[in-house]
């Protein structure tokens, strides 16, 4: 078996410069990099990730706990865990899957037995029982959520109050005369998920600060029925007069049945009524028709809790002024979107 004394040998360094190079741990020059990476794969060596851990007294595993509750948007959560993974791997980590049913156990567990050098807990409610629990963990823990007292602990979320005024803040410049926010189903607000009410309240100061007319409705659920039901009592906010009415739909699980809901209904959204999705630009862009769309940015959210999570187990320093990160949505227009006037 060839090991890394093979390559060192061959590329004429040290051992533990060798180390270096895969590790990334320490400066290496050009030359040096360039000549321990030609032995490393002229002998196709394959640093064994057991002995790794040994040496290092690190498992090379990151702990992800993940919203796996039935109803969970599944769809919304992959492009989370890919990107994680995917950060994971370049820093040499593989990643381990913990189910958010577990709570506070669960995090004692995956810190108390070893299993990873790092967590990384999603789906964070409002009042999270795990949040005092981890706040005392021996290992490094990243939110990607905020709750209400993160203890200390590093956060990365969405701006979910920036993205509740951008929604209303469109609708209310292009001239609408009401919006009415289909908004999450009861289990969800039962759950009181921080990002619940922080988009909640960004799109009611706007709507105050604009003085539009605003509602809320919230479904039961996330199926057609729920969607039908809410659609019932949002439209009755239309009015006998009419005028521009804009929905704002914040579950991407609503997003579709919402709009084949208008359709059914012989309303076009982008003609007689503007639909406004939170949603990854994905979902938006292959829905029937592709929704105008506030971006969840999952993608540069995981890559950011990464990043700041690599630097606490390294135990370098975080550059950031808060240990709060929110991450800004951008706004697309499709062809939910009417006109401007």
């Amino acid at each position: 078996m060839v090991t890394s004394r093979d390559v060192a040998r061959l590329a004429g360094v040290s051992q533990s410069t060798v180390s270096y190079v895969m590790s990334g741990r320490r400066s290496i020059s050009p030359e040096t990099r360039r000549r321990v990476e030609e032995a490393i794969e002229t002998l196709g060596f394959q640093p064994n990730a057991g002995a790794r851990a040994l040496a290092s007294q690190r498992s090379q595993v990151i702990g992800l706990v993940v919203p796996f509750a039935p109803g969970a948007d599944m769809t919304g959560v992959l492009p989370f865990i890919e990107t994680i993974t995917k950060c994971a791997r370049e820093e040499d980590h593989n990643v381990i899957l913990a189910t958010e049913d577990e709570g506070a156990e669960g995090l004692t567990r995956l810190s108390d037995q070893s299993l990873c050098d790092a967590i990384v807990l999603m789906e964070v409610g409002s009042k999270d029982p795990r949040i005092p629990v981890a706040a005392g963990l021996n290992v490094p823990v990243i939110l990607i959520g905020v709750p209400d007292d993160p203890a200390g602990l590093y956060c990365v979320d969405l701006d979910y109050t920036l993205a509740g005024r951008m929604a209303v803040d469109e609708l209310a410049d292009s001239a609408h005369d009401r919006v009415v926010l289909l908004g999450y189903p009861r289990d969800v607000l039962a759950r009181d998920v921080n990002f619940v009410r922080r988009f909640l309240r960004g799109a009611e100061d706007a709507a105050a600060a604009h003085g539009i007319a605003y509602a809320e409705v919230s479904p039961p659920d996330t199926s057609r029925a729920g969607a039908e039901a809410a659609l019932d009592e949002a439209l009755a906010e239309l009015g006998p007069d009419g005028g521009r009415l804009g929905l704002v739909v914040p579950d991407p699980q609503l997003i579709q049945p919402t709009l084949q809901s208008l359709l059914d209904r012989g309303l076009v959204p982008g003609r007689d009524l503007s639909v406004i999705g939170l949603c990854t630009d994905r979902t938006a862009e292959t829905s029937t028709p592709p929704v105008t769309n506030l971006s969840l940015e999952p993608r540069d959210v995981s890559r950011r809790a990464m990043r700041i999570l690599f630097r606490l187990l390294n135990r370098e320093s975080v550059p950031t002024t808060s240990t709060v990160e929110l991450v800004t949505p951008h706004l697309t227009l499709r062809q939910t979107s009417l006109p401007a006037r």
